[in-house]
């Protein structure tokens, strides 16, 4: 289950894909702004003011998330609960931003082409995705979730040059898209569990219920033997960042 408290522990850290991703985008006048995967809605806000957009739709399928969100919405801004691959509209939008949430989505190349259908003849896709799965923070969760009988999440992040591929074929006239390492420096190795609680270990909250308390004593034995006892921990997280527009 996702924990606004839990997700938000590393506010700081988490910001920072945003804030790069939103660095990457051009602004325009008066532009109509969808944001997929928009969580407690706080990001949104900042995306809908610096871009001095005319309407922004924040989205996101879960209902505790968007609790939060009401703090933020007003007339221009506005919040629905929803899927990603499941998102309509019949009017054009100008800005397809989503910010770590793409990962948990299946099928990108239908994914892209039906999301590209939703822009405008000017419209840009701005988009951030987790693509750390082959850390140790990662693998560790997988092999201990196979042991406890339960799937791992799939990986739906494709190589970096497929998505540069994919969005020529899709028409975009300009496109940029890189792998970046982000390093952040936490307190503790211990700390790497908590960061992992907010996102990726509901996955397997989700699917083992009330074991989900034995699978994080073994999950926190093994991590902390690969990664080691440190004070403090520099941990690494690679995303994949794009922009594109036609």
């Amino acid at each position: 289950m996702w924990s606004p408290d839990q997700y938000t522990r590393f506010k700081a850290e988490r910001k920072r894909p945003f804030t790069d991703l939103l660095a990457l985008v051009e602004k325009r006048p008066r532009m109509r702004v969808a944001d997929l995967g928009c969580g407690t809605g706080e990001l949104t806000r900042e995306l809908h003011e610096t871009l001095g957009a005319l309407e922004t739709i924040g989205i996101d399928n879960s209902e505790t998330m968007l609790l939060k969100s009401g703090h933020f919405e007003n007339e221009m801004l506005r919040f629905e609960k929803g899927d990603i691959e499941a998102f309509v509209s019949d009017r054009p939008f100008d800005l397809m931003f989503s910010n770590a949430a793409f990962h948990w989505v299946a099928d990108h190349e239908k994914l892209f082409a039906r999301l590209t259908n939703l822009l405008s003849a000017t419209g840009q896709l701005a988009i951030q995705m987790p693509a750390n799965d082959d850390h140790a923070s990662h693998r560790i969760a997988a092999e201990v979730g196979r042991e406890f009988g339960v799937a791992e999440r799939p990986d739906y992040v494709l190589p970096v040059e497929r998505y540069a591929g994919l969005l020529h074929r899709l028409g975009y006239a300009r496109q940029h898209v890189r792998m970046q390492v982000y390093g952040h420096v936490l307190p503790s190795s211990g700390d790497v569990i908590e960061w992992v609680r907010g996102a990726l270990l509901t996955h397997y909250e989700s699917l083992l219920g009330n074991r989900f308390d034995e699978y994080l004593d073994v999950y926190r034995t093994r991590l902390l033997a690969a990664i080691g006892d440190e004070q403090p921990f520099f941990y690494t997280y690679k995303r994949v960042l794009m922009w594109a527009s036609f």
